[in-house]
């Protein structure tokens, strides 16, 4: 009671910065108590997290496949038409080509595989380190695959 007390008349002392960063200090105890009733499977978390790795790996792959092929670039291109912008026939703005394919891919890709990966996973526990490695391969693949001087050595054609 007194240690509150004393806590209180030091929060009306201190200038606004020192209130906004005392705040901060309180709030991961808020996220420490944790939820009344936690999850008993990781396999939902699992199959959400790693789902976002395959998404942006497959983006990278159906990069590199645009890049060696005039036609699939504009398979890819049409594939990305519904987003806006990405048929603008002004010079001025421009158009967004094929990436919107690309990223359509990658929505593809992280949607289909996080509903693939819920159904096989949603009543098992998956290993942290099993989540954690597949998060760290694909998206370090996903990052290796946009760094140029990497990859015009291992043409995919």
């Amino acid at each position: 009671m007194t240690k509150d007390l004393s806590r209180a008349s030091e929060f009306k002392t201190q200038p606004i910065y020192g209130k906004i960063w005392s705040s901060l200090k309180r709030f991961p105890g808020v996220l420490a108590k944790g939820a009344n009733k936690p999850p008993a499977t990781s396999g939902p978390a699992a199959a959400a997290l790693i789902s976002g790795g395959i998404g942006c790996f497959t983006m990278m792959v159906a990069h590199h496949l645009s890049d060696t092929s005039k036609q699939r670039e504009k398979i890819l291109k049409d594939l990305g038409g519904w987003i806006p912008g990405s048929h603008n026939p002004s010079k001025l703005w421009g158009n967004i080509g094929s990436y919107a394919g690309k990223e359509t891919m990658l929505l593809i890709g992280w949607l289909v595989s996080w509903v693939i990966l819920y159904f096989l996973w949603k009543d098992k526990q998956i290993k942290s380190k099993t989540i954690f490695f597949w998060i760290f391969f694909l998206f370090v693949a996903a990052t290796a695959m946009s760094w140029h001087p990497l990859f015009p050595y291992l043409p995919l054609h």
